[in-house]
C-alpha cells in the first residue's frame, strides 16, 4: 500500500503547484506518473570509465523495475573519474576530491526536487561513496546497483621470455610490467601486446580493487542486493540484478526502510569485519570514516585494529593472489564470505537489508562453493584482518597497510629512509634503479592538504613490484594507494607533512621499522632531534593556489579523519 503523503507532494500537489506541473509536463511526464513516488535514478555513465561505459543499461533496467512496481523513475547523472587514466599524473589529484562533488550534488538534485526514493547506480573508486554518503545524508528509501567488476584479461600464446604469457591478467600486472621493462624483464613489443589484453571490456577493474571492495561493503552494509558486489558487468544476471533493484526500492518506500536503518555502528562494524576477510583496498579506510561520518558515527582507527585481530583473512584476490571477482563470485559471493563470518559470529546476522529481510534470512542456505577462492574460516590465509593500522612516531594517528598483499619478508623490517618529497621524484628514482632492497621510500606532500587531493602511488609501487623489490622495499606515504597496490605500501600517514606531521622531519638515511602484525612504525630519531627539527621546518608554499583544489585543500581533515571536508 503506497504511503499516503509523499516528499514528492512538496513540488506536484495542489493548486499552488500548478507551475512546477507545467514544467513536468514540458519533459511529457503524465498526472498518472506525478501521482506516483518519485524515485531518482542516479546514474554515473560516462564514455571515458569502462566500470560506467555500461551503466546506461543498469539505468533502464533499474527504471523498468521502478516502474513494474509502481513508481516513476527520474533519471539523473553524477560525475566520475577513472583512476586508473588519473593516475601518475596532475590529473590524480582530481579523484579523492569528486568524492565530496558527487555526495553534494547528488543531494542537491534529490533535495531541490523532493524525491520520494533513490537508486545510485555507481561503479567504481570515489563514485561509491559520494553516493553512500549522500545516502546518509538524505536517509530515504535506497537501493544501491553498481555495474559489477570487469572480467580478467588473459594474454594469448606460450613464450617463455614474456612472465605475463599464458596467464590472467589485471590492471595490476599492467602498472608492473612498466617497471619490469626499466629492468629488462619484458620488452616494448611485450609491453604494448599486454595492453591490448589487460582490461577486456567494461566493468570496475577484476581485482579487489578499490571500486569493487567498495561495492562490497555496499552489499555487506545492507544497501545492495546479494549479489551487487561480485556479479560481473558482462551478464545478464547484472541486468536482472537493476531490474530487482528498481522494484525493491519501491518495496522499502512502502515499508518506510530508509538508508540510515541500514547505517548504524553495528552495520559498519559489519562492513570493517567483512573488509578483513575480503582483504579490500586501504582505500576503504578513508570511505568508511567517511561515509560513518554523514550517519552520525565515528570509526576509531584503534577499534579497526581489534576488528582485524579477531577476524580471519579468507581471500587472496588481485592484488593479494591471481584470483579475481568472477571467481568469488562462483564462489558464493558477499553473502558466502558472511556466511562464512556468521559461523564464530564475528557479525551481527540480525541486521534489515534492503532486501526488506535480516542478513541472518539472506545467508541462509548459502554455501561456499568453492573452498580455494574463499577459504572456510576453519581455514583461513591467515588469522587476522586484510588491514591494519599502524601507530608510532612517524605516525602518530595512523598509517594503513593492506596486510594481506604484503609479503612476509616485510611484516618486520628496518631500513634507511629515501626521502622524496613528492610521487615524481620518487617515481624518477624508481625508473633509474635507484632504490635498493632494504631502503623504506618516504614519499610526502602528498596529503590531503599537501597534495592536495591525496594521490594514489600505484605508478611508484607498481613499478617497485615490477623490478622485483615488493618482497625487499617497503614505502610509507601521507598520500594513498590504489586497491591494486601491493607490497609493504602504507598510506595516509597522519598527521600529512603539510601540517608539519612528523613525516615532514624525516631525513634521508633515518632508520624506519615496521612491525605490522604488532600494529607499530617507529622512527629511530630520538625525541630531542625531532623536536629541533620541528623548530627548523617551515611550511612550504601551497602546490595549487586557485580552483577547486584550493578551496579543498582549506576544507579538508586529516586522513585519519576520512579526509572529510569541514
Amino acid at each position: 500500500m503506497a504511503v499516503e503523503s509523499k516528499k514528492s507532494d512538496n513540488a506536484c500537489k495542489g493548486t499552488a503547484r500548478a507551475p512546477h506541473r507545467s514544467l513536468f509536463y514540458a519533459s511529457g511526464y503524465t498526472d498518472e506518473e506525478l501521482a506516483q513516488p518519485l524515485v531518482g535514478v542516479i546514474c554515473a555513465k560516462n564514455e571515458i570509465i569502462p566500470g560506467h561505459i555500461e551503466l546506461d543499461r543498469i539505468a533502464e533496467a533499474v527504471k523498468a523495475g521502478v516502474r513494474m512496481a509502481g513508481g516513476t523513475p527520474i533519471e539523473f547523472p553524477a560525475i566520475g573519474v577513472c583512476d586508473g587514466i588519473a593516475m601518475g599524473h596532475e590529473g590524480m589529484k582530481y579523484s579523492l576530491v569528486t568524492r565530496e562533488l558527487i555526495a553534494d550534488s547528488v543531494e542537491c538534485v534529490a533535495k531541490a526536487h523532493q524525491l520520494d526514493a533513490l537508486v545510485m547506480i555507481p561503479n567504481c573508486d570515489k563514485i561509491v561513496p559520494g553516493m553512500l554518503m549522500a545516502a546518509a545524508r538524505l536517509d530515504l528509501p535506497t537501493v544501491f546497483v553498481s555495474g559489477g567488476p570487469m572480467m580478467p584479461g588473459h594474454l594469448p600464446g606460450h613464450d617463455p621470455s614474456n612472465p605475463y604469457s599464458g596467464k590472467n591478467l589485471s590492471l595490476t600486472d599492467m602498472f608492473e610490467a612498466v617497471g619490469g621493462l626499466a629492468v629488462g624483464k619484458i620488452n616494448e613489443a611485450q609491453l604494448c601486446e599486454m595492453e591490448h589484453y589487460a582490461c577486456p571490456g567494461c566493468g570496475a577493474c577484476s581485482g579487489m580493487f578499490t571500486a569493487n571492495s567498495m561495492n562490497c561493503l555496499t552489499e555487506v552494509l545492507g544497501l545492495g542486493l546479494p549479489g551487487n558486489g561480485t556479479i560481473p558487468a558482462v551478464t545478464g544476471r547484472r541486468i536482472a540484478l537493476a531490474k530487482h533493484a528498481g522494484m525493491q526500492v519501491m518495496e522499502m518506500y512502502n515499508r518506510g526502510i530508509t538508508a540510515r536503518q541500514m547505517m548504524t555502528a553495528e552495520n559498519f562494524r559489519n562492513a570493517l569485519a567483512a573488509d578483513m576477510a575480503l582483504g579490500c583496498s586501504s582505500n576503504t579506510m578513508l570511505h568508511v570514516p567517511a561515509i560513518a561520518h554523514e550517519a552520525g558515527i565515528t570509526i576509531d582507527l584503534h577499534e579497526v585494529n581489534k576488528i582485524s585481530e579477531r577476524t580471519p583473512n579468507l581471500c587472496h584476490l588481485a592484488p593479494a593472489g591471481h584470483t579475481f571477482m568472477c571467481e568469488l563470485d562462483d564462489a558464493g559471493g558477499v553473502q558466502a564470505v558472511l556466511a562464512e563470518l556468521a559461523k564464530k559470529n564475528l557479525i551481527n546476522t540480525g541486521l534489515i537489508t534492503v532486501t526488506g529481510k535480516t542478513i541472518a534470512e539472506n545467508i541462509k542456505g548459502v554455501k561456499n562453493r568453492n573452498p580455494e577462492i574463499l577459504r572456510p574460516i576453519e581455514n583461513p590465509f591467515s588469522d587476522n584482518g586484510g588491514i591494519a593500522i599502524l601507530f608510532g612516531n612517524l605516525a602518530p594517528d595512523g598509517t594503513v597497510v593492506k596486510r594481506s598483499a604484503c609479503a612476509k619478508e616485510l611484516m618486520l623490517h628496518t631500513g634507511p629512509a629515501r626521502v622524496f618529497n613528492d610521487e615524481s621524484e620518487a617515481m624518477e628514482a624508481v625508473q633509474k634503479a635507484q632504490i635498493k632492497a632494504g631502503d623504506v621510500v618516504v614519499i610526502r606532500y602528498e596529503g590531503p592538504k599537501g597534495g592536495p587531493g591525496m594521490r594514489e602511488m600505484l605508478a611508484v609501487t607498481a613499478a617497485l613490484a615490477g623490478q622485483g623489490l615488493d618482497k625487499q622495499v617497503a614505502l610509507i606515504t601521507d598520500g594513498r594507494f590504489s586497491g591494486a597496490t601491493r607490497g609493504a605500501s602504507l598510506g595516509h600517514c597522519s598527521p600529512e607533512a603539510a601540517v608539519g606531521g612528523p613525516i615532514a622531519l624525516v631525513k634521508e638515511g633515518d632508520k624506519i621499522t615496521l612491525d605490522i602484525n604488532n600494529y607499530k612504525i617507529h622512527l629511530d630519531v630520538s625525541d630531542e632531534e625531532l623536536a629541533k627539527r620541528r623548530a627548523e621546518w617551515k611550511a612550504p608554499e601551497p602546490k595549487v593556489k586557485d580552483g577547486y583544489l584550493a578551496r579543498y585543500a582549506k576544507l579538508v581533515s586529516s586522513a585519519d579523519k576520512g579526509a572529510i571536508l569541514q
